[in-house]
């Protein structure tokens, strides 16, 4: 039995007295927690000494690279298409991936969406795209690659052989308390991303009440860990911090964010949702050396929605047919005239949560159907009795903790706050 160069109680002793690891240190951490010599206890020991002590950046870029290199690297370069990809840290009614991927592809770049599931009260982008009747997030890689080449835009669930021990480590600091950690978060994003082979990346990080980091200073340092380690990686990345005080659009659950992005693509949709998805797709065009594209002219010339509804049934997805739509609804009405002053997003993620939108765990179902309506932002003048928001569910058991969790999330004035633009800035490498 060969013996080890190193020990794991020294390893952690080094973090937990904020001193720095070498390179082989992190290497063979890492190596050793994926094939299991690295035992769970010793691992979250490690992560809350992290936790505490922070990275360096040679640290995080170590650790990214060594949770790479535990798995599977893809590689887009037999496409002869510039590739670029997007990420975004979640939100309450964030559905922009949806009309994102088949803008930009419908300028000929390619643009592989390796999504994920919703945990909690942010959406999950597959969830939402199989209540498309037929449609279907698993694919095999060479499929991936054929709609690649043909239609230029997929949205699928990223297989299990990209960066294991990051799945290993993002569970366990699920329940040891070290998921708030920015070295942690960063190398846990940044290895996936980069092991996807892209060419370039746009990260979208948000900030306010239904972000993942609420504080605008700590997102900020996200950012920029994540924008420094795709560079150092030699993946053309930026990132733009976008406000999340307030639900993304009109809509938060699965189908109705699918109806949502439709509209966008039609060339209508929500102002916010319009605004950011053009936004993004102008950085992702730049990045992949288009600085000169239009997409709003794109989604107003219906190039978009033609990549989509190909992109849709490449999939197995029938872009015609009629979304699922709950059995029951809740309106919420106004009690008194005025101006809806306040609407705090991330009680009304877990309202739609608690409506069957979201999940609680893992395995937990969705409701395809399941969500909130909005029918007032702040800003908007509303009068007594007038509809503010619907609430959709198939089980009406579900309406009355919903409602709950609305209970002080909402204000109705005589004016509401003046809030600056969704893109509050850009950061590149």
């Amino acid at each position: 039995m060969a013996v080890e160069p190193f020990d794991t109680v020294d390893l952690i002793r080094t973090k937990r007295s904020g001193d720095t690891l070498s390179t082989a240190e992190i290497d063979w951490l890492v190596d050793a927690y994926t094939r299991g010599y690295v035992e769970d206890p010793q691992m979250a020991a490690f992560a809350m000494a992290v936790f505490l002590n922070g990275m360096d950046r040679r640290e995080v870029k170590d650790l990214t690279l060594a949770m790479i290199a535990s798995g599977e690297r893809m590689s887009f370069g037999s496409l002869g298409k510039t590739t670029v990809d997007k990420h975004s840290t979640g939100g309450v009614g964030d559905k922009i991936t949806l009309p994102l991927a088949p803008l930009v592809a419908s300028f000929g770049v390619a643009v592989p969406q390796l999504s994920g599931r919703g945990l909690g009260h942010t959406g999950g982008t597959l969830d939402k795209l199989e209540s498309i009747p037929g449609w279907q997030a698993s694919i095999s890689n060479d499929r991936m690659m054929s709609v690649l080449s043909d239609v230029g835009a997929v949205i699928c669930a990223a297989g299990s052989g990209l960066a294991p021990a990051d799945k290993k480590l993002y569970a366990l600091r699920d329940i040891t308390g070290t998921v708030e950690c920015i070295p942690l978060i960063a190398s846990s994003i940044m290895s996936k991303k980069i092991a996807e082979g892209t060419g370039a990346l746009v990260l979208d990080v948000k900030f306010g009440s239904g972000a993942f980091m609420p504080s605008y200073e700590a997102s900020r340092e996200l950012a920029q860990t994540m924008v420094d380690l795709g560079t150092d990686a030699g993946v053309a990345t930026s990132a733009l911090l976008t406000d999340m005080e307030v639900p993304l659009g009109l809509t938060i659950g699965n189908a109705l964010e699918v109806r949502e992005s439709i509209e966008v693509l039609s060339g209508g949709g929500p102002a916010d949702v319009v605004s950011l998805t053009i936004e993004l797709a102008s950085e992702m065009l730049r990045l992949a050396g288009l600085p000169d594209a239009d997409p709003a002219a794109a989604l107003a010339d219906g190039r978009a929605m033609d990549t989509w509804r190909r992109m849709i049934a490449a999939q197995g997805g029938d872009p015609d047919a009629a979304l699922p739509v709950a059995r029951e609804q809740h309106v919420v009405t106004a009690p008194a005239s005025g101006v809806l002053a306040t609407q705090d997003a991330l009680p009304f993620g877990i309202a739609a949560w608690r409506l069957g939108a979201g999940r609680a765990r893992a395995q937990d179902p969705v409701q395809a159907g399941a969500g909130i309506q909005l029918h007032a932002k702040p800003g908007d003048t509303v009068t007594e009795g007038q509809p503010l928001w619907t609430l959709h569910t198939d089980e009406p058991s579900r309406f009355e903790r919903a409602l709950e969790s609305l209970e002080g999330a909402w204000s109705i004035g005589s004016a509401a706050e003046p809030r600056g633009p969704i893109v509050r800035e850009r950061i590149q490498g």
